[in-house]
């Protein structure tokens, strides 16, 4: 199980990890968030996980095989406002 989180107030709306990670959309801030509906084609095993905001953060949990997806978006990053942690 990991967690994503996505800080709001550090989020530029450069959208790097949208290419990464389809889950990745911009939201209607014009702010990244996580869609797993928005995935086109969601490998096997994939789960919508629970996504909720708090503090001003977007906190997702997912129990699936695509955490490396959601770590090559927050790397992606340039304000290193997504963290991904294993939980």
């Amino acid at each position: 199980m990991y967690r994503i989180t996505i800080d709001k107030d550090a989020c530029d709306g450069i959208f790097a990890c949208l290419t990464r990670d389809p889950r990745f959309v911009e939201d209607d801030d014009g702010l990244a968030t996580v869609d797993p509906a928005a995935d086109p084609v969601p490998p096997e095993g994939s789960d919508d996980g629970t996504i909720r905001e708090e503090d001003g953060k977007i906190v997702a949990e997912f129990d699936d095989d695509r955490a490396d997806e959601a770590r090559e978006a927050a790397a992606a990053c340039p304000p290193n406002a997504i963290t991904v942690e294993d939980i």
